[in-house]
């Protein structure tokens, strides 16, 4: 925010891939005496997000992906609280839809919006602007922290739901006794601070996920219990994500759901690894543990 003679000039960071409406915008927010920085796209947003301050945002929805407008109000929310956020949306449903859930938004503008009357909707919505108080955000890894032992419980019973894996025996405790420990190998990956997308040597050394093979080989598993368990921890991870949705900071939630994806299947490795040299070791004896048979 800037001063000329006795004047507040509010900073306005404008995104929309239409160059048309985000040129006729621009001059129109300008006319008004508005400072304007206008972008085309995601990418150049938060980076005009990272380093410079605005009073102001107003981004379009789809550009071109559903979604690509939350990316960046999630951002600015994340990085300039105080900035007043308006998302404009051609499709009138969202406007209801995206208000009942968890959109950071302070104002939703459904499209046809008169250039003209935006300035006026933007100078009056800073006029009642209020110091920003909202909860603070989390990242996914402080939520898989927190609610690891919630992932434990909710996977269990997924597992014993699974007809696939009850035909062997076991207490509670043989079943899960590696998994806080792979959820806590998860969670500091996803600490890492590594830049784009995540890549096979990223990947961390998991001495659980090696154990893990090892007492899945000796208590009578197949290389087929052990994928469909693996499958069952990822459908419980993001289904935690999704409890929690009123909590995520969104800005990081892409990334971070590809590095789930991509640790749990680099676990999945390392167990099938310990579980077939075992298997193809002659002198691996397997536990003594007692079977029923599978439900008709």
């Amino acid at each position: 925010m800037a001063s000329i003679e006795g004047q507040t000039i509010h900073r306005v960071l404008l995104v929309d891939d239409d160059e048309v409406v985000l040129d006729m915008m621009s001059e129109s927010l300008k006319s008004k005496g508005f400072e304007v920085v206008a972008v085309g796209g995601v990418t150049e947003a938060l980076k005009c997000i990272s380093t410079a301050s605005f009073d102001v945002l107003i981004t379009d929805l789809h550009m071109p992906n559903a979604g690509d407008g939350f990316t960046v109000i999630s951002a600015m929310r994340h990085s300039q609280p105080n900035a007043l956020t308006m998302l404009l949306s051609g499709f009138p449903d969202v406007k209801s839809a995206m208000e009942a859930i968890i959109l950071e938004a302070d104002e939703i503008v459904v499209k046809p919006v008169a250039i003209k009357q935006l300035a006026e909707m933007v100078r009056e919505r800073l006029l009642i602007q209020k110091p920003a108080n909202r909860p603070s955000k989390e990242r996914v890894s402080e939520i898989l922290q927190r609610c690891s032992d919630l992932v434990v419980k909710n996977w269990l019973a997924r597992v014993k739901q699974a007809r696939e894996l009850n035909h062997l025996v076991l207490i509670d405790r043989e079943r899960t006794g590696h998994l806080p420990k792979l959820i806590e190998d998860l969670v500091s990956r996803l600490n890492r601070p590594i830049p784009g997308s995540p890549q096979d040597s990223d990947a961390i050394c998991s001495p659980a996920a090696v154990l893990h093979g090892e007492l899945r080989y000796a208590q009578g598993y197949t290389p087929e219990m052990l994928v469909h368990e693996s499958r069952i921890l990822q459908v419980t991870l993001f289904g935690t994500l999704k409890d929690n949705m009123n909590a995520l900071d969104f800005s990081l939630l892409l990334p971070d759901v590809m590095t789930i994806a991509d640790e749990v299947d680099a676990q999945l490795t390392q167990t099938m690894g310990s579980y077939m040299k075992l298997a193809n070791s002659p002198k691996a004896p397997k536990l003594a543990i007692s079977a029923k048979a599978p439900a008709a």
